[in-house]
């Protein structure tokens, strides 16, 4: 698996709090999206580690293709539909 699955089309809003850690998922698999669970395991992705600067609302990629990871920047539109 050399390509991430798309999760969504969207990103997610996720309201985070200052100085806790994060694991976004990178491979698309996880059944916890947009974090971790583990199902990266035996394929060439790692979960990207962020920690939240201070108590926001954020918006997570979904489609893992962002040039920002884990953030969205707008790659969801430039997909095939």
């Amino acid at each position: 698996m050399d390509e991430a699955v798309i999760a969504g089309r969207t990103p997610s809003k996720i309201a985070v709090k200052e100085g806790k850690s994060y694991l976004w998922c990178a491979c698309g698999q996880s059944k916890k999206q947009p974090f971790c669970d583990g199902s990266h395991k035996g394929t060439s992705f790692s979960p990207v580690k962020f920690v939240a600067e201070k108590d926001k609302d954020v918006f997570l990629c979904m489609c893992k293709h962002s040039n920002k990871k884990p953030f969205c920047d707008g790659s969801h539109n430039k997909l095939d539909k």
